[in-house]
């Protein structure tokens, strides 16, 4: 399952890629928990619990928004990247 020209990768840098991955997908996780409780803390401070509601739904569009928006420039950036890796006959990570 190797591109053209591309070395098979071995089963421990295999292993060690997916547990940097999901390592990585973690500590985002842990984070995203920690702003969206702080941000609902302040949003309670700020606008009462009860009023809250549409301006959470809101936050929560905007939000999404933005997170679909940069993960399609970091998915670009990547794919810019490993092509320009490749050109330079490096092989991608």
């Amino acid at each position: 399952m190797s591109n053209e020209g591309e070395k098979p990768k071995g089963l421990i840098e295999e292993i060690l890629d997916k547990f940097g991955s999901l390592v990585t997908a973690a500590f985002g996780l842990v984070a995203a928990l920690a702003w969206n409780s702080a941000i609902q803390t302040i949003f309670k401070e700020v606008f009462g619990p009860e009023e809250a509601i549409p301006l959470m739904l809101g936050y929560a569009i905007i939000v999404t928004v933005i997170a679909v928006i940069v993960t399609l420039i970091i998915a670009r950036a990547v794919t810019k990247a490993k092509a320009a890796s490749s050109k330079l006959g490096h092989r991608p990570n």
